[in-house]
């Protein structure tokens, strides 16, 4: 009913819309954060020594000023010097290859309505297992991971592309490469043990952890916590002008406001991007580009990414990536899970019809560092385009160029100046006395 009334309110400026608008988010939504935690993973996100040869911090890819990613369809982890579009290779440093997908943004990862991260989804919330996760390491998964969140960071910095390092070159990533993961020595030990050795860190964990008494007792576990309470009060959005609509205390502009008639009426948008959070939390096949290195095991020579199937083995999930939200989507560039399209417009015009989009995809809208790969294996293959394209099981929707137009002035309203901005900031400097990454 409320949803009713706001659309009366709405149509007084631009016109009737078809459908009821979703609930506005509120302080139940979220998980209770506590400010000393939030301070401290401010620190730990920025700081470099959590990575495998102290390079590459949380914000090297997920940077406030790129919102919450680092602006490139695909990042460069360890073996890559600088932010953002300066950023290049290290030629003292190579890396092995490009990080498979794009760096996803950050907004809203405390509401309690996510159940699944990454782009397949493979940290997913799962009471039947002890952890209280479903995670690549199955049973060896380890318990203390205090949200979905926290248990997220387990995978970057155990990543040779994103944090650890290659295998010869330090001694967490040397760990990874024996399959020791948990336990004394193990690679999050080793991380938690050179976090205690920071006289800084060591006093601020006992402070703010009650079972914390003496530096040792750091676990890798109050690290990850630490950064995803910083996480969940910095970048929570819920004051955008589409916010202020949802509560009736505010009107769109007539572009905006016909994009959103579109958005949740002919052009079907909502029937995947639905609730408060913009999405459905659901897994579809939408024809995106593949580029870059592919998502598969070392040893596998293909350059596909087959996205949900590699976590469920189910047939009917290939090429299927989690329903992003679209919180300060215009942000959030380059858009779909390798990051193909630079441009929101032709984006847009592309989801409304994945399979012509597909066809004619022009490759200059990537936006990749310099590098010696081979990006465009799968793109120059007809019958693995082909496959991705056989995937797609929705129909086309004909949008015009204006109404394209309007639905992106929509989602501009999504922007969030607040969670753009962050609570707390990128600190000037960090208790290691590593460089902070900044642009």
């Amino acid at each position: 009913m409320r949803g009713l009334i706001v659309g009366v309110l709405v149509a007084l400026a631009q016109g009737a819309l078809a459908t009821d608008l979703p609930e506005p988010l509120s302080d139940g939504d979220f998980r209770p954060v506590r400010g000393e935690e939030a301070a401290l993973g401010q620190l730990l996100f920025y700081d470099p020594l959590l990575s495998g040869n102290k390079e590459v911090a949380c914000a090297t890819c997920h940077h406030p000023s790129l919102g919450t990613g680092d602006g490139l369809s695909l990042s460069l982890g360890d073996g890559g010097k600088g932010l953002g579009l300066k950023r290049v290779v290290d030629s003292q440093n190579l890396p092995e290859q490009r990080v498979p997908r794009n760096a996803q943004p950050l907004f809203n990862l405390g509401a309690k309505q996510i159940r699944a991260l990454f782009h397949d989804g493979r940290v997913e919330v799962d009471a039947a297992r002890a952890s209280g996760l479903r995670t690549p390491l199955e049973d060896e998964m380890i318990g203390g991971f205090a949200s979905i969140i926290s248990a997220q960071t387990m995978f970057p910095v155990l990543s040779g592309d994103e944090m650890a390092g290659h295998y010869s070159e330090n001694n967490i990533s040397q760990a990874v490469r024996r399959g020791t993961l948990t336990g004394k020595n193990g690679a999050w030990d080793l991380i938690a043990q050179r976090v205690a050795k920071v006289p800084q860190y060591a006093n601020d964990f006992v402070a703010v952890y009650p079972h914390i008494n003496r530096p040792d007792d750091i676990a890798f576990t109050d690290v990850s916590n630490a950064i995803a309470v910083f996480m969940e009060l910095e970048w929570r959005s819920d004051t955008a002008p589409f916010d202020a609509v949802l509560r009736g205390q505010g009107s769109l502009s007539t572009d905006a406001g016909k994009g959103m008639e579109l958005f949740y009426g002919a052009a079907g948008c909502a029937s995947c991007h639905s609730g408060a959070l913009l999405t459905d939390h659901g897994f579809h096949a939408m024809g995106q580009p593949q580029l870059g290195p592919g998502k598969g095991a070392r040893f596998e020579s293909h350059a596909r990414d087959e996205g949900r199937f590699r976590v469920t083995g189910v047939e009917a999930d290939k090429y299927a990536f989690r329903t992003p939200s679209l919180r300060n989507v215009v942000l959030t560039g380059p858009w779909g899970h390798a990051g193909a399209y630079s441009d929101l417009t032709a984006f847009v015009a592309g989801h409304a019809d994945p399979r012509a989009a597909l066809a004619a995809f022009d490759r200059s809208g990537a936006i990749l560092t310099e590098f010696d790969a081979a990006d465009w294996r799968i793109m120059d293959d007809p019958a693995e385009v082909a496959a991705i394209a056989n995937a797609v099981k929705i129909d086309p929707v004909l949008l015009t160029a204006q109404e394209v137009a309007e639905v992106v002035a929509f989602l501009g309203t999504l922007t969030d100046t607040a969670a753009q901005t962050g609570r707390l900031g990128v600190p000037k400097s960090v208790p290691s006395g590593l460089a902070v990454p900044n642009p």
